[in-house]
């Protein structure tokens, strides 16, 4: 895969961390980094074997401060975590989380995601996070918006039939926008039937630090969780 063809708009760096946080990027990252260079390896095995005998594999797209993906990762043990985030200071938090409450079951793509869906297997990943992205809310900005139609191709691709993709925000054209894209892809559903659908989030969905942040400030928090339609069987008995 070509790596110019991604091109990373946010922050990498925020301020200067501190030596303790600098020591775990030193040398806990590269213990739980799963860098593209192996992925593109695991992409020829089953997912089974690809992810070392896990029940499921579930993915965080920009995890933050990683608040939401310690806490899910806590809750299911039998399942392994992969975060993406770019961000250096936030992956930093989450280290220290990882490395304070002996979490075992987190790997961390510190790169930009869109190079690891494109590396994933088909149908690997159970279920699929994408929480309070950055809007981009000039009009000009938004192609860098995350949700699209060639990155939904590719969430659609390495998702098991049925799982979720659980998407917040508190930017209501964001919502509106990410909705009209998914509604539009022929592999993703949104199975809602009420306003509480999306006006509330499930019991096992953990707050973010962003999150907090918003309701405090009065912003409407949109929750929406799509689903993976099942894949059509062709004839010869191979999935389409």
């Amino acid at each position: 895969m070509d790596r110019s063809e991604h091109v990373h708009y946010g922050r990498r760096r925020g301020r200067r961390l501190r030596p303790g946080r600098q020591r775990l990027l030193k040398d806990l990252l590269p213990r739980l980094r799963l860098p593209v260079g192996d992925l593109g390896v695991l992409a020829q095995r089953p997912p089974a074997e690809a992810f070392c005998g896990y029940s499921d594999v579930w993915l965080e797209v920009g995890f933050g401060q990683g608040e939401h993906l310690a806490a899910q990762a806590h809750a299911n043990p039998d399942t392994l975590f992969i975060g993406c985030e770019p961000y250096v200071n936030g992956i930093s938090s989450l280290l220290r989380t990882i490395a304070s409450e002996e979490i075992g079951n987190v790997l961390i793509h510190d790169d930009d995601a869109r190079v690891l869906l494109e590396s994933l297997p088909d149908a690997s990943v159970g279920r699929l996070f994408l929480l309070f992205p950055d809007p981009w809310p000039k009009r000009r900005h938004r192609k860098r918006r995350f949700v699209s139609p060639t990155n939904l191709d590719r969430i659609a691709r390495i998702l098991v039939d049925g799982a979720e993709f659980r998407f917040a925000t508190d930017h209501a054209e964001y919502a509106r926008w990410t909705l009209r894209h998914v509604i539009d892809h022929a592999a993703l559903e949104w199975p809602a039937t009420r306003p509480g659908d999306w006006r509330y989030k499930a019991g096992d969905w953990p707050e973010t630090r962003y999150e907090r942040k918003a309701t405090a400030q009065g912003r409407t928090c949109v929750y929406m969780t799509f689903r993976r339609r099942a894949r059509a069987v062709e004839t010869d008995g191979q999935s389409g």
